[in-house]
């Protein structure tokens, strides 16, 4: 397996950060747009795609703001991390996402997240 490459993206959202931070740190507000399940317990989130389950630690989170998991059968120094940015000025919200792949692989999991926070948009009525 081939080294993992760090990638950043970055997404507008028409939304309050309190708002999109419940989707992005809670089971039932996750289960909407990211998996077609999502479990917590004990700072592990299970999320389950097609009957599978894939479990991630919860690293970090910041009220509001960001939080960052890692995935438990993955190289322990990568990670997801979806951070909420806002606007000084214009309060405008942004999404940001930084995660990890193959370089072969990074242009796919860009697709996959645009079709996912396409997805949280619609879902956010944003």
């Amino acid at each position: 397996m081939s080294e993992k490459k760090k990638f950043s993206l970055e997404y507008e959202i028409k939304s309050s950060p309190k708002i999109l931070f419940s989707f992005l740190n809670e089971p039932n507000g996750l289960a909407q747009w990211f998996a077609d399940d999502v479990h917590y317990k004990d700072q592990i989130y299970t999320f389950v795609w097609d009957g599978e389950d894939h479990k991630a630690k919860l690293l970090s989170i910041k009220e509001n703001k960001m939080v960052k998991f890692r995935w438990i059968d993955d190289d322990p120094a990568c990670y997801f991390e979806m951070e909420i940015l806002q606007d000084e000025l214009t309060n405008d919200v942004a999404l940001s996402i930084t995660d990890f792949a193959p370089p072969e692989l990074v242009e796919e999991r860009r697709l996959i997240w645009d079709n996912q926070i396409e997805y949280l948009i619609s879902v956010l009525g944003a």
